[in-house]
């Protein structure tokens, strides 16, 4: 298996995949091998898919996380392997679409002011100021912040698909970024880990919007990703286009922002039901 997943790991880097969807990759084909006891490249198509019907009939796994180790064994299969003869054909499950749970303004801010401490405050503030994803707020860096008065922007380095941005910096949440740096002083990340060695755990941030979200009394949906579905949503309410709020999230398409038409509350309210338009009966 170790030279197996040295070869699938050179491949991925070859083909400049995320160390995120690198590291998901190498997860997948680890739980297949101890399935089986072999080495995935011992297996046959069929063991392949009987291990995915696993995944969803046992484990219970979400289609989504499925699917991605669908991808995985694709990919290790006919890149690595180099087998696309053997009809290797694992069907790509159908994730259901369900509405995520939007936080509302109050919501929000209730949130923000039930975080145990300044640091978990600034990290869920920063969260949904810029509307970034959880890896993104954690990578960020002391020099991602440009406060110059005409240019006030976040840096986000490598976010999803290796691609850089820029999103919003509101003068509030620069007041929030200078009274943390008074007080904690970090050097090269802006939220690091407690051995300030590194870059905040994916799982800290997530543990410290839990903690904040149970304090305040929300509802238990979801996680600290509401935050950037929230920015998205509520731009979109405040009369920002479409387009704009794609930039900012780091979107590739507009048809993956446009489906926050279907949260925002003020693109769904003011309108009448053609219930109302029918004539009155005589």
């Amino acid at each position: 298996m170790s030279e197996l997943r040295e070869r699938m790991s050179n491949a991925m880097c070859l083909r400049g995949m995320a160390a995120r969807a690198q590291e998901a990759y190498i997860d997948a084909l680890v739980g297949l091998a101890k399935y089986y006891h072999r080495s995935p490249a011992d297996l046959r198509v069929e063991e392949v898919q009987a291990y995915l019907l696993h995944l969803i009939r046992d484990k219970k796994l979400a289609y989504a996380s499925v699917n991605q180790a669908s991808c995985a064994f694709r990919f290790l299969y006919r890149r690595v392997l180099g087998r696309p003869e053997a009809g290797f054909d694992i069907p790509m499950a159908k994730v259901p679409q369900r509405l995520p749970q939007i936080l509302s303004r109050e919501e929000v801010a209730r949130l923000i002011d039930s975080a145990r401490t300044l640091r978990g405050r600034t990290l869920l503030m920063t969260t949904y100021a810029a509307g970034l994803r959880v890896s993104e707020v954690c990578a960020l860096q002391v020099g991602d912040i440009e406060s110059a008065a005409d240019r006030m922007c976040l840096k986000v380095r490598q976010g999803k698909g290796g691609k850089d941005r820029y999103t919003l910096l509101s003068p509030h949440l620069l007041a929030a970024l200078r009274t943390y740096w008074r007080d904690t002083r970090p050097r090269l990340w802006l939220f690091p880990n407690r051995a300030g060695t590194g870059p905040m755990e994916i799982q800290t941030a997530q543990r410290i919007y839990y903690a904040a979200r149970n304090a305040a009394g929300i509802a238990p949906e979801g996680g600290i990703h509401g935050l950037r579905h929230a920015f998205a949503t509520h731009l979109l309410e405040a009369g920002v286009d479409l387009y704009s709020i794609g930039r900012l999230l780091g979107h590739g398409h507009l048809s993956t922002t446009s489906r926050y038409l279907h949260l925002a509350r003020s693109k769904l309210t003011g309108h009448p039901s053609p219930l109302d338009l029918l004539d009155p009966p005589s």
